[in-house]
């Protein structure tokens, strides 16, 4: 099966993250970059959101999910954003990037980048 991509940039959030406690006082900014692995062909051809990956459903489950839980690593914060994602959205591959700025002062920003497979949690029942 081909991919096609569905992307979202430069997603502002706020949750709250940190292993310092003073981090844990006050959400904070992150930035979001989500590369989300679908085949657009039947959504092209019905020209119908039911058939598409609805981008704005996936900003909003990600803004909720991280304004409803605190973190301590962005680490978790990406897998946990992951898994939500595949087990709400029929994609089959996501390349998700989270930036924090300000985490470093000599820095615009740190952060992680992931890339999972919907077969990646196979193990976990997820299909």
């Amino acid at each position: 099966m081909s991919l096609d991509t569905v992307f979202i940039q430069a997603l502002h959030i706020e949750t709250i993250i940190g292993v310092h406690a003073y981090e844990q006082q006050a959400p904070r900014p992150l930035i979001l970059d989500l590369e989300l692995g679908v085949d657009i062909r039947e959504a092209a051809a019905s020209d119908r959101i039911r058939d598409a990956v609805d981008y704005s459903a996936v900003a909003e489950a990600i803004i909720k999910l991280a304004a409803a839980r605190r973190f301590q690593l962005i680490e978790t914060l990406a897998e946990t954003l992951a898994r939500m994602i595949f087990e709400r959205f029929p994609i089959a591959r996501l390349q998700l990037s989270i930036g924090k700025p300000g985490a470093i002062d000599t820095a615009k920003t740190v952060g992680v980048r992931i890339e999972r497979r919907r077969e990646d949690y196979a193990a976990c029942g997820l299909r």
